[in-house]
């Protein structure tokens, strides 16, 4: 079917579903969410649903449908079903029973790849009826974001996400000093006052150190004195094969000192567990069954299996999946928190960032990082996250419910000179949605005054070409004036007018649209978005989608989604 074809069967479909009333918008906005390769040729297909609106509205309503049915009957333009999507299986599950773990560290607010690990725990938990643990590991003072207490149980409750069972590490360091105790009486661990670069060297040799010798009691003496020392003097190292083809497995530390007061607990201790112990501990105590984790952890499994199999536990199925990266954005929380500080970035909700905050300010919904991270998997492949494929995503979401409006950006006020008396006062009224007559339609009281993007308006100048304003006249303009053209769309289509949108100038709002890059657009949208709120989504014809940010006495201010 080409394109002139194509058009016409959603003309003659919009008009069999609307009682013989076709709308050239509707028709548009039909063909382009359907066929989005028709979005180069904006012109083309603008120019054709004129003429072919024309045609269909000739008709009767039994010569519509004759035709129609003639053409294969009604074109569907309904978002298609969701197909059936599925995680691979879980291996290992004894009696039936799966309990899983997000464990986020609080160095920030959740970002992309955060939402990954959390969202396929979450998928596994429903999948086997399991249970689902919050856990934050936040045993290492230096990297603790005070806000991030409150961000990241923010963040997942925008991505759906409730756990069975919350805990916060700090408040569980007795129970690490415990173990690490019973990891010395059985002789799984050891107390090290060597100097860290002369362990090194003996670790690089396959060497143990002279400590690994000490007897339980010696190194219960030292670790009862532990408390007293200072940063670096001592650690508490886990037992494992010394000649390890990684060094990095080798004995590593357990407990260590840290100078630092802890953003949550203050001085209350100043030892504090690595993460390889702690979350060892954790997770037999708390029953976990299967642990997902990006491939960068799979040394840190290793080196857990060592402390299970010292206490004599059950290890964990592990599953670990490749990194994701994300297009042209940021997901390094050191990063965006340098950006942050030096004023880079306005904050984390930044829209250059690929944080949750951000993600959702722009108006991204949850449900498409669930479609994305499902389809992904577990899969040890890196995994690149393309902004197109997010758009198209959100755009299946949003564009049937998302009311439309003119937005005009960088205005130019355009004062229509040799009006006919019949033009000089008009009200014309477009629908809300092109696919939702029962949404209603909004209202432009046009008084001989409107304003019209920069943009156009400087075209139509240098092009010397008219420009038509939507469902009202054709007008052409110089550098100083707007005249009256004519008034209908084929005379606009036979001087090749760009048709742009338009806003009355006595009724418009102020509005501003936060860019992706962080810069504003500043204009001007017509009066009947006055009824919008926060949170909602709009379409900005000829502009984008965007999420209403803000709204004062001032204006309405937008974060914009995408095209």
């Amino acid at each position: 079917m080409d394109i002139e074809e194509t058009i016409y069967k959603y003309a003659l479909t919009n008009a069999v579903e609307h009682g013989n009333n076709c709308q050239t918008g509707s028709v548009i906005g039909m063909v382009m969410s359907k066929h989005p390769d028709m979005r180069k040729d904006p012109k083309t297909v603008s120019q054709l649903a004129g003429k072919l609106v024309a045609k269909v509205n000739a008709m009767s309503p039994e010569e519509q449908q004759k035709e129609l049915d003639q053409l294969g009957g009604i074109e569907e333009h309904k978002r298609a079903p969701e197909k059936p999507k599925g995680l691979p299986e879980l291996e290992n599950i004894k009696d039936g029973k799966v309990k899983l773990r997000f464990a986020p560290n609080p160095s920030g607010p959740l970002h992309i790849g955060h939402a990954r690990a959390a969202i396929l725990n979450l998928l596994y938990q429903k999948k086997y009826d399991g249970k689902l643990v919050l856990r934050i590991e936040d045993t290492d003072p230096k990297r603790v974001e005070p806000d991030a207490y409150t961000a990241i149980p923010e963040d997942l409750a925008w991505l759906g996400i409730e756990a069975d069972e919350a805990y916060i590490q700090s408040d569980r360091l007795d129970i690490y000093y415990e173990y690490a105790v019973k990891a010395i009486e059985c002789g799984a661990a050891y107390m090290c006052t060597c100097d860290g670069g002369d362990f090194k060297k003996l670790k690089d040799n396959c060497e143990p150190c002279p400590c690994r010798d000490h007897s339980v009691e010696e190194n219960m003496e030292l670790w009862n004195k532990f408390p007293e020392m200072d940063e670096g003097e001592a650690v508490l190292r886990v037992k494992t094969d010394i000649t390890h083809k990684n060094p990095a497995i080798r004995d590593w530390v357990a407990m260590r000192i840290v100078n630092q007061e802890h953003p949550r607990i203050g001085n209350k201790y100043k030892i504090y567990p690595m993460m390889n112990f702690s979350v060892t501990v954790d997770d037999h105590l708390l029953g976990i069954t299967h642990v997902l984790r990006g491939k960068d952890h799979l040394a840190n499994s290793e080196k857990q299996a060592y402390l299970y199999e010292h206490f004599g536990w059950d290890i964990p199925e592990f599953i670990h999946y490749g990194r994701l990266k994300m297009d042209d954005v940021l997901l390094s929380t050191s990063k965006a928190r340098e950006g942050i500080e030096n004023g880079t970035y306005s904050g984390w909700d930044d829209p250059r960032l690929g944080t949750i905050k951000a993600i959702a300010r722009r108006g991204i919904k949850k449900e498409v990082l669930y479609e994305l991270i499902e389809e992904i998997g577990t899969k040890q492949a890196d995994a690149t996250i393309s902004w197109k494929k997010i758009y198209g995503l959100n755009r299946n979401i949003i564009e049937e419910e998302t009311n439309r409006y003119f937005f005009i950006p960088e205005a130019v006020k355009v004062d229509i000179e040799n009006l006919p008396e019949d033009k000089k006062e008009l009200t014309v009224e477009r629908e809300l949605h092109y696919n939702e007559p029962e949404k209603g339609f909004r209202t432009l009281k046009f008084n001989g005054s409107a304003y019209i993007p920069k943009d156009d308006y400087d075209q139509a100048v240098n092009n010397n070409k008219p420009l038509r304003l939507m469902d009202l006249v054709n007008i052409t303009v110089t550098g100083d004036s707007a005249m009256y053209d004519s008034d209908s769309l084929e005379e606009a289509q036979s001087k090749h007018a760009r048709i742009i949108q338009w806003s009355p100038v006595d009724e418009s709002i102020s509005a501003k649209v936060v860019m992706p890059d962080n810069s504003v657009v500043e204009g001007y949208i017509e009066a009947d978005s006055k009824d919008v709120h926060v949170d909602d989504m709009v379409q900005l014809e000829r502009f984008g989608f965007a999420r209403v940010d803000n709204i004062t006495k001032d204006g309405i201010t937008f974060y914009y989604t995408h095209n």
